[in-house]
């Protein structure tokens, strides 16, 4: 039995391994890189700082996530730059939201195999939980962002009460060297995901090798020396950070995903009660998903009896959260921000496919 166990983890580890770390991990972990290293504090706080106006940082950030293909773990890198790059507690976990539980891709490919109807619904209840995630994490560790906000976003603060600093350009964000390799890294993180649906992993390799690749070069004809090393520098700290725990998470889920019976699965989530809901979005929390895995097996449980509520919530949860996504952002941002935030997704997500199980579906 131990030995089945093991042999599970190692089997889905092998497979993130395989299929993940280099068309989604390394082009993730550059550009956050890029962006702690390159991105100039200032203009990022003036967009998503906790010195912006709320609501347009908070909706700035959930509707630019919504074109980042992005699993729950792959986007921890993205969301951490920004983080540390001088985004807002807020902004940055609407970040690690969205991106996963709500992207373009995977609402496309929801709507193809389960119907416009629930594609529709999950964008609204992934966008509604986006701005009170923003809210309850602003709110709930407002004393660490003012501190924080003393060091990164002085100029902001400087500001009367009630009114923003104008908007900066694109060029106050990075010079054009900057762009121009963040760019070619966003190509490479995203391009696999959109244009590769189906085929041979090779290509979808060879997608990702050529911005890379372009990237690289670029890097090494505009960057200095200085900003080259600081590039890898920041990229290489997110890389020791990170990958211990994500490795370990997702052997884990393995192990998990061995113990759990069909039969429990099928006798649980059927129906649309809170009960039904709430399991659905529990095992979708602590599942992994990549990008558009969950519509499929999400369809595959609705054929064996799970109600169009639970169906909801684990399309919601699944690749919105994930055991070794939650341990990796109790690494990056703590513990106690891990906890609130998995446990206000996780209410919120329940919430929703309990009252569109019995009202909307």
């Amino acid at each position: 039995m131990i030995g089945q166990l093991l042999l599970a983890g190692l089997r889905a580890l092998e497979e993130y391994v395989a299929l993940h770390v280099l068309t989604c991990l390394v082009p993730a972990f550059l550009l956050a890189g890029a962006m702690v290293s390159l991105v100039s504090k200032e203009a990022i706080a003036a967009y998503l700082g906790s010195a912006t106006h709320r609501l347009r940082s908070f909706v700035a950030s959930a509707i630019g996530s919504v074109f980042v293909a992005a699993c729950s773990c792959t986007v921890i890198p993205v969301a951490s730059g920004l983080y540390y790059g001088g985004a807002g507690i807020g902004a940055a976990f609407i970040v690690l939201w969205v991106a996963p539980a709500a992207n373009v891709l995977a609402l496309s490919y929801t709507a193809s195999v389960l119907g416009g109807s629930m594609a529709v619904v999950r964008l609204v209840a992934a966008m509604s939980t986006a701005l009170v995630v923003g809210f309850v994490m602003t709110w709930a560790f407002w004393r660490s962002e003012a501190a924080r906000a003393a060091g990164t976003e002085p100029a902001a603060t400087l500001d009367p009460p009630g009114e923003s600093a104008p908007a900066p350009g694109l060029g106050a964000f990075a010079d054009r060297a900057g762009i121009v390799l963040m760019a070619l890294l966003a190509i490479s993180l995203l391009a696999p995901n959109y244009l590769v649906r189906t085929g041979p992993y090779w290509v979808k390799v060879s997608v990702w090798a050529v911005p890379m690749s372009a990237a690289f070069a670029w890097a090494r004809w505009r960057l200095e020396r200085e900003r080259w090393s600081a590039w890898l520098h920041e990229t290489w700290w997110f890389v020791r950070l990170i990958v211990p725990t994500l490795l370990a998470g997702v052997f884990a889920v393995g192990v998990i995903a061995a113990l759990l019976p069909p039969e429990w699965v099928q006798r649980w989530l059927g129906g649309s009660g809170l009960g039904a809901s709430f399991a659905a979005t529990l095992i979708g929390a602590v599942s992994y998903f990549a990008t558009m895995t969950e519509a499929p097996f999400v369809a595959r449980l609705m054929e064996l009896g799970m109600g169009k509520g639970p169906a909801l919530g684990l399309l919601l949860a699944g690749p919105g959260l994930s055991l070794p996504s939650m341990l990796t952002i109790g690494r990056v941002f703590g513990a106690r921000k891990a906890t609130v935030y998995v446990a206000v997704t996780v209410a919120l997500a329940t919430a929703w496919a309990w009252a569109a199980g019995n009202w909307l579906f």
